[in-house]
Formats: structure tokens, sequence, C-alpha cells
């Protein structure tokens, strides 16, 4: 065989040998994916989009899940367990934003790249990049629904009652009640807390844990503390369907009050095309997913970390307001544009 064989030869093997190799380290990348539960349609879609793409690209998935909104010690279990298998990278929705901290750190210092997803951690720097909705303006957009409804003078008067998630979650919970009342017309005072405002209009906060069921005991807690309530902010679409149980239950599901929300399920979504949530922020759980096991695939192999695409480690995923009442000034879509895009 001539020289020019033998390196011919060579060069074939070679790049088998490098496409072998290439494959094998694409094998070894274990991406985790750690969410609050894994029964909340927002969080089943992510971990249905954050699988999809593992598989894509040809590179390992696992998830976990905490047993109830607010249980951090299964979050802190899940992130050990994936540091002990060698992942390359964690996606998380934090249901403890500070709590997590020292745990995500121990992945950091063993090399694994953390993202946040949908809720940033506190502080924010704690992961190394947060795929999420702008929370704030998410809330923003449902309120300043609300108050061109109403208009000025109705507004002025109004009877708001908010349905939170749960007191451990200030970075979700928070960015969503504070921005539903700058855009109402409230004043916030603190944007970084909730419930130093003085708005008589505000007859209170319930924590309904983002779920139906406490939405409807939370709407009821809050009809007995005013039963004029006319709007309603509720921090996601579980949670506006119990409250407009509750509501439907007292005599006032007639439509005579506002019901808004945040998610963009397609539960929710039908909700808005019934008319029982009024307008509703629809977020991209499937992008963030998506997006994070990209970066963490493009991490394992060349290094990089996500370039924010606004603000410390932030990336926007973007928000749509759902509405069938639009109002002048606000741009949003119907219901039937949201289905073709809802998830759930």
């Amino acid at each position: 065989m001539s020289k020019r064989s033998w390196l011919a030869c060579g060069a074939a093997m070679a790049a088998l040998c490098l496409g072998v190799s290439t494959a094998q380290a694409q094998d070894d990348i274990l991406v985790g994916l750690i969410t609050k539960t894994d029964t909340n349609p927002f969080f089943v879609k992510m971990r249905e989009g954050a699988s999809a793409k593992a598989q894509e690209l040809g590179v390992k998935f696992q998830a976990f899940a905490g047993k109830f909104d607010g249980d951090n010690d299964t979050q802190v279990q899940a992130v050990e367990n994936l540091i002990a298998a060698g992942a390359k990278g964690i996606l998380i929705v934090a249901s403890d934003t500070k709590a997590i901290v020292p745990t995500i750190q121990k992945a950091k210092d063993a090399g694994i790249l953390v993202i946040a997803l949908d809720t940033p951690l506190e502080p924010m720097e704690a992961a190394q990049a947060t795929f999420a909705t702008d929370n704030f303006h998410a809330g923003e957009l449902i309120g300043e629904w609300a108050r061109r409804t109403m208009g000025d003078e109705a507004a002025a008067k109004a009877h708001v009652a908010f349905i939170d998630a749960h007191e451990s979650q200030p970075t979700v919970d928070v960015a969503r009640d504070q921005g539903f009342m700058k855009g109402f017309g409230i004043d916030i005072k603190d944007a970084a807390r909730r419930g130093d405002e003085d708005d008589p209009r505000i007859v209170g906060h319930e924590m309904g844990e983002g779920s139906e069921v406490g939405g409807r005991s939370g709407m009821e807690n809050l009809l007995q503390k005013n039963f004029d309530v006319n709007v309603v902010y509720t921090i996601n679409e579980p949670t506006a369907a119990g409250a407009w149980e509750a509501l439907k239950a007292a005599g006032k599901g007639d439509g005579s009050v506002l019901v808004t929300s945040v998610d963009g399920g397609c539960p929710g979504v039908k909700n808005v095309a019934d008319g029982v949530i009024g307008a509703t922020s629809m977020q991209f759980p499937l992008l963030m997913a998506s997006l994070g096991v990209e970066a963490i695939v493009e991490h394992a192999k060349k290094g990089t970390v996500p370039a924010p695409s606004e603000g410390l480690t932030f990336t926007n995923t973007g928000v749509k307001l759902v509405t069938d009442k639009p109002v002048e000034g606000l741009e949003s879509i119907t219901s039937a544009e949201a289905l073709k895009l809802c998830w759930g």
C-alpha cells in the first residue's frame, strides 16, 4: 500500500475515532431538571420540553420535583442526587429561593452549571443564568388591563383581592403581585416587598399555594373580609379557577368581578374563552426548558455560560397578554390565538 493510501486510511480512522469519542462524550452529558411539583401543568410542560430537547441532542436527562409547592427539602435532595450522579448542569425552579442557595453553591463548586428557570434565586447571581418571564411585567399587564377595563373613575373605587402563592416564593410571587398593583395604579412603595401598601382599595392577601383548592379557600376568606370585591388578582390560573368557584358559590359569578391571572396554560386560556378569567399573561415554559438544556450541553462541550439578554444573568423568555376583551393602547392576543400557543 502506498504512503498516500496509509495516510488516507489513518485520516479516515482518526475521523472515525473522533466521531466515536464525540458520541461518547455526548452520551456522558447528564442534564437534571428540578421543578416545584410534578402536577402543575406549567411544570409538566417544562419537563416535557426539557426531555424532548435532551433526546434531540442525544444527552441523558433526569427530572425531579418537590412533593408540594414550597417543599425545599426534596429539592435539596434532588440537587445532591444530581451532584452524586455527575450531572453537567441543573435546571431548577426553586420552591424556596433563599434556602436552596447553599445547596446550589455545592453544585457550582462541583463544576455543575446551574440555571434557574421561571423563578430567580435570591440573590439572582446564585445561579449562573436565569431563563424566565419578566414576572413584574406579567403582573403589570393584567393590572393595567383591569384598570383600563373598569375606567379610571370605577378603578379608583375598586375593591381588590389578592390571592398569592406562598410566603417563601418572593421572587415570582412578589414581582407579579407588585406588577399588578403598579398597572392598576396602586402605590407599591417598595417593589421588593408585599404588604407595605396602604391603599384602601386593597381588601387583603391570601396564600393559595398555587392550587385550585387554595384559590377557592383564599377567595372565601377574602369575601368574608369584604363581600364587595370586584377585582381579583391570582398568582396563577389554577388559583383563578378556584377563586371563580368561590365567587360563583357566593352568587358573584355574573361577570361583575374581574378575575386576572398569569401562566398561559391551555386550561387557563379556555377559562378566558369561557369568561371565567378576564385576562391572563402567557408565559413560555417550553422555551425556558429547551433553552436551558441547550445551554448546559453547550457548556459541557465548550465551557460557555449563557449571556444575559437583560439585567444580571437574566434572559427574558417573553410574555403575552391574553384576553377576549381588549382595551385600547394595550397589546393583547385573543383566547383563540392563545390556544395555538398554550401548554398543558
